[in-house]
């Protein structure tokens, strides 16, 4: 089993920046896939970006050139860092964990945090 835990949310002006922190324990992260999705209200949750075990990362369009995923695998975290932020932007950022690096669709997903949350004023 691996826990996932967020952690940076909070409030931002549109323009500003905020960076996410997702903390992992239990098994390794041995060849496991890091990821984080998001959810606004009345919306489904939609892929945000992914990052494999050596670095490899993927991003939805609407963040590319925006956000920056990264990992520690010596700390088992990983790391969101969002830019140029949007009111759209607004959702629950929930951290997840797979052992395929293709992670697009959340109900396939293996292992999920809690969330936190993301709020980007106009």
């Amino acid at each position: 089993q691996v826990q996932l835990v967020e952690s940076g949310g909070g409030l931002v002006q549109a323009g500003g920046s905020l960076g996410l922190s997702c903390a992992a324990s239990g098994r390794t992260l041995w060849r496991l896939a890091m990821g984080w999705f998001r959810q606004a209200p009345g919306k489904e949750r939609e892929f945000v970006a992914a990052i494999g075990w050596s670095g490899s990362t993927y991003y939805a369009d609407s963040v590319k050139g925006r956000f920056t995923i990264s990992r520690d695998n010596v700390k088992k975290t990983v790391y969101l860092q969002m830019n140029s932020l949007k009111p759209e932007d607004t959702a629950v950022y929930y951290c997840a964990a797979d052992p395929s690096l293709a992670m697009r669709d959340p109900a396939k997903i293996n292992y999920w945090g809690q969330g936190t949350q993301v709020t980007v004023s106009s």
